[in-house]
């Protein structure tokens, strides 16, 4: 049986057997829906609350600042919509801030607005895709009514300044929403310290399971919402609770705090070893990303000469499971809108490949994947014409 190598947590995470263990006695014997007054019902709401605290906990919110969904796509719509819909339009035309590398759920929330009449200005990042703060303050005008930039980028694992964000936007008086899906659980977060208004997270990428998440919504917020009925939630996200997921969530958010600066240092590690053992195994190979200001489980590559869908496919072959970006739009023929943000051209931009770590993975498998990597993207490059002639002319160190 061929081994079989999982380097794509950036996609989604295993569920941690202790978040199943959590989970299955809400499939059958605490089956009660939340919102009902007998036993059953209340077994289910005292479980709903108890992952909401640990929700809290992990990000420095309180209790009742936490609103339940079905994942980080459904928090950044309530957010941008919800927020800036109950805001309403300001004098001098609505107006929102965002980044050119934001997740798709972000975007095409951004788009939406547009199609309303709202204005929205796409700031541009450097080649380490980070955003420009004084370009960010000068964006902001009496119109704008939110900034939404994310805490850390779901591609090449870029982790933004969001303290120093968070503080323009507060001395600017406008709200400030963050999605914080890939950096939650990974490294420290705190709405508080951050003055964070609004922020996104999801349960399939910290261990727990999929189809569930959240949205943080600071104190007395009312984000209009996008889902109408019974109420549920603070009358945000009207819906029967899903209990399973949500305690699933809660588990895995408390595993999630107890041992993050073990993961992380561990994860650290590991990367560093595997971006070490690439950049020096092949010339003409780069680093996309910030160098050290970068989560701590990702290392996104970009290699001259070859497409980095063949590369998948090369490696799924070796039983090692990559991506060449975010798997919400792995699908799309399209160079990464990201990857072309930091300057990348087509060519450039279509080369490329993440690898992001979890914490079941060893250093025995990272230098399997460096081995793997060099022999298929060697092997690629025999065949392809572009190495002929390198488009890409860039001096590594």
């Amino acid at each position: 049986m061929p081994r079989r190598i999982y380097l794509d947590h950036a996609a989604t995470t295993p569920v941690d057997p202790e978040v199943v263990q959590a989970m299955l006695p809400y499939f059958s014997e605490r089956f009660g829906n939340a919102s009902s007054l007998h036993r059953f019902g209340r077994e289910a709401h005292e479980a709903l609350e108890a992952a909401r605290r640990s929700v809290a906990e992990l990000i420095g919110a309180e209790e009742r600042e936490i609103v339940f969904t079905s994942g980080g796509t459904e928090s950044d719509n309530l957010a941008i919509k919800g927020l800036v819909l109950a805001q309403g339009k300001k004098p001098g035309g609505p107006h929102v801030v965002t980044s050119r590398v934001e997740h798709p759920a972000v975007l095409e929330s951004c788009r939406y607005l547009e199609s309303l009449g709202f204005q929205v200005e796409y700031l541009p990042v450097n080649r380490e895709g980070l955003v420009d703060l004084a370009m960010l303050e000068k964006a902001i005008s009496p119109a704008t009514v939110l900034v939404t930039i994310q805490h850390a980028n779901n591609e090449i694992g870029t982790v933004q300044p969001l303290e120093e964000i968070g503080e323009i936007a507060r001395e600017k008086g406008v709200l400030f929403h963050t999605d914080a899906v890939q950096s939650v659980g990974k490294i420290p977060v705190d709405v508080k310290r951050m003055n964070v208004n609004m922020l996104s997270l999801s349960s399939h990428k910290i261990h727990g399971p999929k189809g569930v998440g959240a949205l943080y919504v600071q104190g007395n917020l009312a984000p209009m919402p996008l889902l109408h009925g019974g109420g549920h939630e603070k009358n945000l996200r009207s819906g029967t609770e899903n209990i399973p997921g949500i305690v699933g969530l809660g588990k895995a958010a408390e595993l999630a705090a107890q041992r993050m600066e073990k993961d992380r240092k561990y994860l650290t590690g590991l990367r560093d070893r595997l971006i070490r053992g690439i950049l020096e195994g092949l010339p003409k190979s780069w680093l996309n990303g910030h160098p050290t200001q970068r989560l701590p489980h990702n290392a996104h590559f970009g290699f001259a000469g070859i497409e980095g869908e063949a590369l998948i496919l090369g490696l799924d072959e070796k039983g090692i499971a990559a991506s060449t970006g975010s798997a919400c739009s792995s699908k799309k023929s399209e160079p990464s809108h990201i990857l072309r943000a930091l300057g990348l051209n087509d060519v450039e931009a279509r080369g490329s490949l993440r690898l992001t770590l979890g914490r079941e993975n060893t250093e025995e498998e990272v230098d399997y994947a460096v081995e793997a990597v060099c022999e298929v993207v060697c092997r690629l490059r025999e065949m392809s014409p572009l190495w002929e002639e390198p488009i890409i002319k860039r001096q590594l160190t």
